[in-house]
């Protein structure tokens, strides 16, 4: 007897407690929760803060600010997205729009606001980003050196080991943790021009990509030419007390295609130097979860829709290769 009055208070106590909560956050207008919710987001780093503040200010907050918490369902989230189609808001931050939306929602629902997901049975925008421009190897070797040495340095660890530019311009000697291993310990955050934690990590994360022997050799060269300074190779050219400036990446990279003076695919940018790495893993047969973790994606879905159509094989390929082990 004492158990079961036990469990029927505990029941009780919860129900209480689910109570209060629903009164507490289902009355909340929609702005007032997500800016609570956005206090508890600490993995964000500068940049996607800046980008989680527009999108909440110039899209979310200006159709769903006042709306109260517990008003939300499939109707309220579908009737957000054709507004967004009406008002003529690009495919990309549709999308980004309605990723930050489920996850506050996502948030509620586990707070049992909800009955049911608001979410559920809605069709998120179908954004399909752009084939990513990847230059030939030849392409590559020419670019690769019209720039100056901090250039050349940049291109071969982002096309070489798959490194952020921002993480490129961080390269320390120090991280070279084995002759064909690299450590990405942090990077140059285009925000604060600071050195910062890698982007989707914590500040003592780390990625440990490939080094191929060209790249070991390029940091090599660069270090016994120019030094460095605590380990790192790429400084402020006119302050060596500082980190490297993305500006000046992007300075080179405009004056190299003005000039025409190296064939540069129509429509590549500096990331196509990253886009090469992942060409080169796939069409190599490196499995793309490997590729997905040297990138330091969020997730494999990101890997996945960007270089699907780099993976080689098909199903008749895949039939072939599958019956060499089977028995006859």
């Amino acid at each position: 007897m004492t158990k079961i009055y036990n469990e029927k208070r505990a029941v009780g106590s919860r129900a209480h407690a689910k109570a209060d909560r629903i009164a507490a956050y289902g009355a909340m207008r929609f702005e007032e929760y997500t800016t609570e919710w956005k206090a508890g987001q600490r993995d964000l780093g500068p940049a996607s803060v800046r980008h989680l503040e527009s999108l909440l200010q110039h899209h979310l907050f200006p159709l769903l600010g006042s709306r109260r918490m517990n008003t939300f369902d499939h109707k309220v989230v579908e009737a957000f997205l054709h507004s967004l189609e009406r008002n003529g808001v690009g495919l990309a931050t549709q999308s980004n729009a309605y990723d930050k939306l489920k996850a506050v929602l996502l948030d509620a629902y586990r707070l049992r606001l909800f009955d049911e997901n608001p979410m559920h049975g809605v069709k998120p925008p179908q954004y399909d980003p752009a084939r990513a421009v990847i230059p030939s190897p030849d392409q590559l070797r020419a670019i690769r050196t019209a720039g100056d040495d901090a250039f050349k340095v940049v291109a071969d660890l982002m096309s070489g080991c798959g490194l952020r530019n921002g993480e490129a311009a961080a390269v320390n000697l120090r991280n070279i943790v084995a002759d064909d291993v690299y450590r990405i310990t942090e990077q140059v955050n285009q925000t604060t021009g600071q050195y910062a934690p890698l982007k989707h990590r914590g500040p003592n994360d780390y990625r440990d990509v490939p080094l191929p022997a060209q790249v070991k050799k390029t940091i090599e060269w660069y270090t016994d030419k120019h030094g460095t300074i605590d380990g790192y190779l790429l400084r402020q050219p006119t302050d060596t007390t500082r980190p490297f400036p993305h500006y000046y990446l992007s300075n080179q990279w405009r004056r190299i295609k003005s000039e025409g003076q190296v064939g540069i695919p129509q429509g590549m940018v500096i990331y196509g130097f990253r886009h090469f790495f992942a060409s080169n893993c796939l069409t190599h047969g490196i499995p793309i979860t490997d590729v997905a973790e040297w990138m330091g994606h969020k997730s494999i879905d990101i890997t996945f829709k960007i270089y699907r159509h780099l993976m080689p094989g098909s199903i008749s390929a895949a039939a072939k290769v599958l019956s060499l082990d089977l028995a006859a």
